[in-house]
């Protein structure tokens, strides 16, 4: 019997329909589709417009259709574990509504909160869960609402995230076909420059905190630039130099989709050519926890069995890391 190691065996990803273009944000504020293009790269972005639905919402219909699309029974599942800062409450946790909407009925759930680390985060620690042989289907989704938090009068926040959901499934594999490895980092000395101020035990919902526009994200951009570039670029050089990777054996990089000029950084600094770096910012905008997953979704018919993959992610905090996966399944 060979070493197991978590292979992601499917992927599926879920967007809102309403379609939030630059062109609709400069009626909204002080902006232009060209400013927001040259410093974001992103051309529009998705929103879940429907005020009785969720993160969770987003979740269960990418699971949904993941559980599809992978011919497997929801009462199979062993473990899910949801990726988010924006949870539909405080608790109970979204997970659990997700396996609730999905009618997955054996397994548990949890939360997992690291930014937009969460699914890099989480997908590490759904392989550990596989690699130890207590559980064969784990599933890992990454999603957030960042609508729900967003004060659309400023622009250096609002014109970057968007909503939506994607989910994996991680199976045990015995031909070396998985998760290989993970640097995964994180040291809290970013709490000022990108966080959500109110809502948490430190500064409960107030009057005040609701009037100051606390419970919004809140972002400065130029040193969380320099942070997020410094630190996926240094995480990545130091994953590929463990594991014998260069640019030649590595198929596809796959960053945290915050801002194309951090992406075409990160690709410069590591020495990677950007037409093997996965890119769709300018469609569905900076989705948080959801990035990760919503690229590998939309890049699956270019995948192969045995490509080495580098996933890297960058978030508030600061959190940060990167992961080496060796695809499991021929996309197309």
């Amino acid at each position: 019997m060979g070493k197991i190691h978590a292979a992601i065996t499917g992927v599926h990803g879920y967007v809102p329909d309403y379609v939030l273009t630059n062109a609709e944000l400069e009626t909204m504020m002080d902006t232009n589709d060209q400013w927001i293009t040259e410093r974001t790269g992103i051309k529009e972005r998705r929103i879940l417009k429907e005020t009785d639905k969720a993160t969770s919402f987003m979740g269960a219909e990418a699971v949904k259709g993941l559980l599809e699309k992978t011919n497997t029974n929801p009462d199979d599942i062993d473990l899910t574990i949801c990726c988010t800062v924006t949870g539909d409450f405080a608790f109970p946790d979204t997970a659990q509504l997700i396996n609730s909407q999905v009618g997955i009925n054996n397994a548990f759930g949890f939360d997992l909160v690291a930014a937009c680390s969460g699914f890099l985060f989480g997908l590490t620690t759904g392989a550990t869960y596989v690699e130890s042989g207590r559980y064969k289907k784990v599933l890992v989704v990454g999603a957030d609402k960042m609508s729900s938090i967003m004060d659309y009068t400023d622009r250096s926040t609002s014109i970057i995230f968007g909503d939506g959901a994607g989910a994996v499934l991680l199976e045990p594999n015995e031909e070396g076909i998985g998760v290989k490895d993970s640097l995964l980092r994180g040291d809290g000395v970013g709490k000022d420059f990108l966080r959500q101020k109110a809502g948490g035990s430190l500064h409960p919902a107030t009057i005040e905190t609701v009037t100051n526009k606390e419970h919004f994200i809140f972002q400065n951009g130029k040193p969380v630039f320099k942070a997020a570039v410094k630190g996926m670029s240094g995480i990545v050089r130091e994953l590929m130099t463990r594991n014998d990777l260069n640019a030649e054996n590595v198929a596809w990089v796959v960053p945290h989709q915050a801002n194309i000029r951090i992406i075409e950084s990160v690709a410069r600094m590591a020495d990677f050519p950007m037409e093997k770096v996965m890119v769709n910012i300018q469609k569905f905008g900076n989705t948080t926890a959801a990035t990760l997953p919503l690229c590998l979704w939309d890049y699956e018919s270019k995948l192969k069995k045995g490509d080495n993959l580098i996933l890297t992610a960058f978030g508030g905090g600061f959190t940060w890391g990167a992961t080496h996966v060796v695809w499991a399944y021929d996309g197309a």
